[in-house]
Formats: C-alpha cells, sequence, structure tokens
C-alpha cells in the first residue's frame, strides 16, 4: 500500500517537473540557427529539445530498418533463419532480462514477483527447464505447494533436470510428513545421482528412521565411496546400523543371522559396547566362551561399561560370588582406576559378603563423585558391617537427590536414554548417543536394573538385607514420587535379586 502510493507521488512529481522545464524552456528568449545547403531553419529551446529526440528516435529506426535490410539479403542469399533471427535475438534479449529479473525477485524472498517474471521469461524463451525451476522455487516460497508440485513434475519429463524435480518433490514430501513417499523419491534421486550428499544424508536418515538397515549400510557404503565420510567414521556409523540389524533379526526370531550379524557388527567397530554385548552373547550361545571372553575383554579395554560386565557375567551364570571375584579380575585389572571398574568389584565384594573389601575397592568415590549408585552402594556397604540404620538411611537420603551418573545422552540434544538406540528419540540424530554424564543431574537412570548386577546365588539372609534397604528407601522418600520408577530407591532394588 505504502509502495503503490509512493509511485503515484514519484509520478506526479515527475509530469510537473516535465511541465515545469517545458514552461521555463518556452519562455527563454533566444534559440538555434541551422544554416545549410541554402536552408535555414531557427528553432526555439523547446523547438530545438523536441528535434533532439526526433532525431535520435529516427536514427535508432533507421538502425533497425538497416538489421532488418541486412536480414532480408542473407535471406535472399540463402540463410534460410536470418529473418526470425533477428526477431528472435530481441525476443531472446527480453527474455534473459525477466529470468534475471526472476532469479533476483527469488534471491530476495519476493515469490510472487518471481513466479510473474518467470512465466514472462518462459514465453519469450521457451527454455522450460530454467523457467519451471525459479516457478518451482517461488511457488513453494509462497506456500503454493500445489504449483510447486506441478513445476517439479514438468521437470521430470526432461532427463536433464528429472534428479531436480525429484529432489524437489521428495523435499515437499517431507514437509509434508509423508515418509514413506519421500523415501521411495530419495531412492530414485540417489538412483539418478548416488554421489549427491545431500540426497545421500536424506536417504539414510529415511532408511534409519524405517529401520531398512540393510540399506541404510548401502547408502552408508555409498558416502564412504564417494568420499564424504571419513573411513573411521564409516566403520563405527556401519557398526550400529548392522548391530540394529541384528536386533530386528532377533525379533523375527532368526537368531543363526542374527549372531553373525551382531558378530560382524562388533568386528567393525570392537568398542561399541551394545555390539560387544550383543556378540559376546551369540558366541556364549554358541558355547564359544572364548571368544565372548575376547570380545568383552577389547570392548571394556575401550570403555568400561555395565553392560559389558553384565554380559561377562552370563560366561558363567552358576559360580559362586567368590569364584567370581577371581574371575572378574579379568576385566577389573584393566583400569583399576575407573569409576566403573571401582564399583563393579564393590559390587563383587558385597556379593561375597566381603563389605571392607568393597570398601576399599570403591575408595574415595563416595566423596569424589557421589552418584546415586556409589551412595547406593555404600548403604549396602554399612549394613552389610553392621552399622545403624541411621546411617545407613542416611546414605539412602543422600543417593535420592544425588547425580545419576553415566548414562545415554545424546550428544546434539542431551536428551537422556534409558537404553542405547542408534537415533536420539527427540532430535532424531543418528549415532549421537554417548555413555556420558549429562550436563544436568535429573532424569531417569539407565543403571536402575543394574545396580550390584552381578550378585548371583546370593544367601537368603543377604537377599533380605538388601529388600529392607531397598523399603527404608521408600520410607525416607514418604508419599514423594512413591511411583516413581526412575528413582534411585528403585535403583537399589538391583533387577537379579527380585
Amino acid at each position: 500500500m505504502l509502495w503503490s502510493l509512493a509511485k503515484v507521488i514519484l509520478f506526479v512529481a515527475l509530469v510537473g517537473g516535465l511541465a515545469f522545464g517545458a514552461g521555463m524552456l518556452s519562455d527563454t528568449s533566444g534559440g538555434i540557427r541551422v544554416a545549410m545547403l541554402g536552408w535555414e531553419v531557427n528553432l526555439g529551446p523547446l523547438q530545438a529539445v523536441i528535434a533532439l529526440i526526433a532525431l535520435m528516435l529516427a536514427l535508432w529506426l533507421l538502425m533497425r530498418i538497416a538489421g532488418l535490410i541486412v536480414a532480408t539479403i542473407r535471406f535472399i542469399s540463402g540463410d534460410e533463419t536470418a529473418i526470425s533471427r533477428y526477431f528472435d535475438r530481441n525476443r531472446e534479449r527480453r527474455g534473459y532480462a525477466a529470468m534475471s529479473d526472476a532469479i533476483l525477485a527469488l534471491a530476495a524472498g519476493e515469490g510472487r514477483v518471481a513466479m510473474a517474471r518467470a512465466t514472462k521469461a518462459e514465453r519469450l524463451l521457451g527454455k522450460p527447464e530454467l523457467t519451471t525451476l525459479i516457478t518451482a522455487e517461488a511457488a513453494q516460497m509462497v506456500g503454493d505447494k500445489e504449483k510447486a508440485k506441478e513445476a517439479y513434475k514438468r521437470l521430470l519429463e526432461d532427463e536433464r533436470s528429472r534428479f531436480v524435480g525429484v529432489r524437489g518433490l521428495m523435499k515437499l514430501k517431507l514437509e509434508e510428513g509423508d515418509t514413506d513417499t519421500a523415501l521411495k523419491l530419495a531412492e530414485k534421486a540417489f538412483a539418478l545421482k548416488p554421489k549427491h550428499a545431500e540426497t545421500q544424508d536424506i536417504l539414510l536418515k529415511l532408511q534409519a528412521g524405517a529401520a531398512d538397515w540393510k540399506g541404510a549400510r548401502q547408502t552408508l557404503g555409498a558416502k564412504l565411496k564417494s568420499g564424504a565420510l571419513p573411513k573411521d567414521v564409516w566403520r563405527r556409523r556401519d557398526a550400529v546400523m548392522a548391530l540394529q540389524e541384528a536386533k530386528v533379526v532377533i525379533d523375527e526370531n532368526s537368531t543363526i543371522e542374527a549372531r553373525e550379524t551382531a558378530i560382524a557388527a562388533n568386528r567393525l567397530s570392537p568398542d561399541l559396547i551394545p555390539a560387544a554385548a550383543m556378540a559376546a552373547r551369540s558366541y556364549i550361545a554358541q558355547g564359544n566362551t572364548r571368544n565372548a571372553v575376547r570380545v568383552l575383554k577389547k570392548a571394556w579395554e575401550a570403555q568400561p561399561h555395565p553392560d559389558l560386565a553384565a554380559a561377562f557375567a552370563e560366561i558363567a551364570a552358576g559360580e559362586t560370588p567368590v569364584q567370581r571375584v577371581k574371575r572378574f579380575k579379568t576385566l577389573t585389572d584393566m583400569h583399576p582406576d575407573h569409576d566403573e571398574t571401582r564399583m563393579l568389584s564393590a559390587e563383587l565384594q558385597i556379593a561375597a559378603e566381603d563389605f571392607p573389601a568393597a570398601r576399599r575397592a570403591l575408595g574415595d568415590l563416595a566423596t569424589r563423585h557421589p552418584t546415586a549408585r556409589v551412595l547406593t552402594i555404600m548403604a549396602a556397604i554399612e549394613r552389610g558391617e553392621g552399622a545403624d540404620d541411621a546411617v545407613v538411611r542416611g546414605w539412602l537420603a543422600r543417593a535420592l537427590t544425588a547425580p545419576r551418573g553415566p548414562q545415554w545422552t545424546c550428544n546434539a540434544c542431551h536428551n537422556i536414554h534409558h537404553a542405547w538406540q542408534p537415533v536420539c528419540e527427540n532430535c532424531g540424530g543418528f549415532d549421537t548417543l554417548a555413555w556420558v554424564e549429562p550436563p544436568e543431574g535429573a532424569g531417569p537412570s539407565p543403571t536402575q536394573t543394574e545396580m550390584l548386577p552381578l550378585i548371583v546365588g546370593t544367601p537368603a539372609h543377604h537377599l533380605h538385607a538388601r529388600t529392607d534397604l531397598v523399603d527404608e528407601a521408600e520410607v525416607d522418600r514418604g508419599d514423594q514420587d512413591a511411583d516413581d520408577d526412575t528413582a534411585p530407591a528403585k535403583a537399589a532394588n538391583w533387577g537379579p535379586l527380585r
């Protein structure tokens, strides 16, 4: 509205200025006198200006006529396209000017202006592979999805612009939330240009969302071949996908293939904790305990983790607590000062009812890094050593509000997950979960079933003592979140003891 008003005011000012200038010239005395070949012409100031404009128009017209005459002579001489080229040059000039205006309008965010200029350029140039793309982008900018869809479909007719059309339709389907159709279009675009980085990323994300891990691994291999992915990153992500592929197969009760896939995933990235635990369990099911130990040792060497310890315990499920302490030295001797190793050693000693050894194994963790798990272990040690109920309750009370410790946390959005998974359920990031301590201490504890996970064959009186710890923790909590299964007191109700 303001721009229209400004244009009206500018037009009125221009007309007024021209009228004022013409009046000034008419009032000016003198003029121009031209004498040539016996002719003499006297022109006033206004007449001289009009004559100059007329002369310029006559020169322009003369040049156009001369060009037409030259084209006609060439046509008569045998050049059949001479006259058509003469007229086409002017139309082409105007067409490219309109297309330039359309591109500039598109870059400036003026979608409707861009569509109008693109329509004019298409009428003058007759090159839809150029103007249709501008129309599609401009229509998408202003929210006219139907017109954008029609434009992208027209691009499919030309082999040169087919990829652009497929890519445009794919993005429209993604905006609409139709991931199934978008996946098919992404596969088509990938077939047309397998080295296109953006298409690879979109296809990979859609395949991961659809749990098509086999196809995702093929796409990931294409990224590696095209140089868009470092080899170490490819190895890690391929291991993640191989692991998920194995889990899908397990759900379909194809255990033999699942074992092979899990083992292959572990070979690709032995430090990937879920793959290592799954591969070890596959070896255990086959009776190949030697390879199971080898897999878990390599993964523990890379990063100690309770999931690895739980899998290591399954190798000899019927052993006594004392035998377990000795066998676990294979792991605990690797990183003796690691927090996970200290907690594991303390849990093993508690299972063997050697509470002073458990206190020594835990070291200064209760003061240096007091997590809910550490404080709960301290409560178990105090109870085992015969401490007063007030002391035990004190440790449990601290555990209720203590940080949860390392958890599966997304590096991108810091969302906390109960268990590892390849895609973050909050932000959709692929392979972004890491076993780290989140920035904030709030959130569910993924170790609520891993507190003292290796205690097998514990005497009945010891089991009752630990069950009492849970009951006391519930009493301390009172009515505050009594049913919240994310609390440390519930974490004290260790899974294998239930």
